[in-house]
């Protein structure tokens, strides 16, 4: 018995990459349809979020006024919970590694980027469930869309490519460090300030002034004013062109980095 050992191409062209991603990806949609545990933080995270401040700290934000303040978190929940997500998948990339899954993957005749570009597209049905429960909580609790159906489809869709920007750090952090539990410390410390010091759950006007100086420009604030205003009706121009800015930032930055730990880790 012999044993072939396929070697993958030293040139492939950017269509047989994306073929290859696609295939990969469609690998870990099945992979998440076989263990649907993989969406219980998309699912119950943003569960969480809503009802604890909204009903816990809602009525002191918005004195009293606890509708108010549903219409003007749910789109900013919505963007933070997006960063969230798109954060867990380099602690699932950093378990593939020290697991040997991406040795075999080297073995076969495959664009060798395409297993981390597979494992982000398959992402994005994480990114898709998190933001229908999301909607379909804040609808009974009493949130109502305040434009039309069109604008909340424009909304989510800016909400998944935002997703796809940001999970390159993820990936990043995933590659470099040794153990899954050392990539899930490092992003909560990176998670936690950036979600918490943004207008998602208060005004940036009532924080102090080196505060309110981040709050206003960062990513998540600015996203969430575009899917406000895209929601809600109001001005989204300005906040969602701050927000493509950070994304291309995000994306020139991390994911040379990203593909240059994958390149050195596996």
């Amino acid at each position: 018995m012999t044993t072939m050992t396929a070697s993958a191409p030293l040139r492939l062209s950017p269509a047989r990459v994306f073929q290859d991603g696609i295939s990969l990806a469609w690998r870990g949609v099945l992979k998440i349809r076989k263990n649907p545990e993989q969406l219980i933080d998309v699912t119950l995270m943003p569960i969480t979020f809503l009802v604890m401040f909204v009903y816990i700290f809602g009525g002191a934000i918005a004195n009293g006024d606890i509708g108010a303040y549903l219409q003007r978190v749910v789109p900013g929940v919505m963007a933070m919970n997006i960063l969230q997500a798109s954060m867990t998948i380099g602690t699932s990339l950093n378990t593939d590694v020290s697991k040997g899954l991406f040795d075999r993957f080297r073995s076969m005749p495959i664009a060798r980027s395409a297993p981390l570009i597979g494992a982000v597209l398959a992402d994005l049905v994480r990114y898709v469930v998190c933001m229908v429960v999301l909607l379909v909580v804040a609808t009974v609790m009493g949130y109502r869309l305040q434009t039309d159906f069109a604008s909340l489809l424009v909304t989510i869709a800016l909400l998944l490519v935002f997703g796809l920007c940001t999970c390159w750090i993820s990936v990043f952090v995933g590659m470099l460090m040794k153990t899954p539990g050392a990539v899930q410390g490092v992003m909560f410390v990176f998670l936690m300030p950036l979600t918490f010091g943004s207008d998602v759950f208060a005004p940036a006007d009532t924080m102090p002034g080196w505060l309110r100086a981040w709050a206003e420009i960062s990513p998540v604030s600015l996203m969430a004013n575009a899917a406000r205003g895209l929601m809600n009706g109001g001005e989204f121009a300005g906040p969602l062109l701050g927000a493509f800015g950070w994304m291309a930032g995000l994306v020139a930055v991390f994911f040379p980095l990203a593909m240059w730990a994958y390149r050195r880790r596996v």
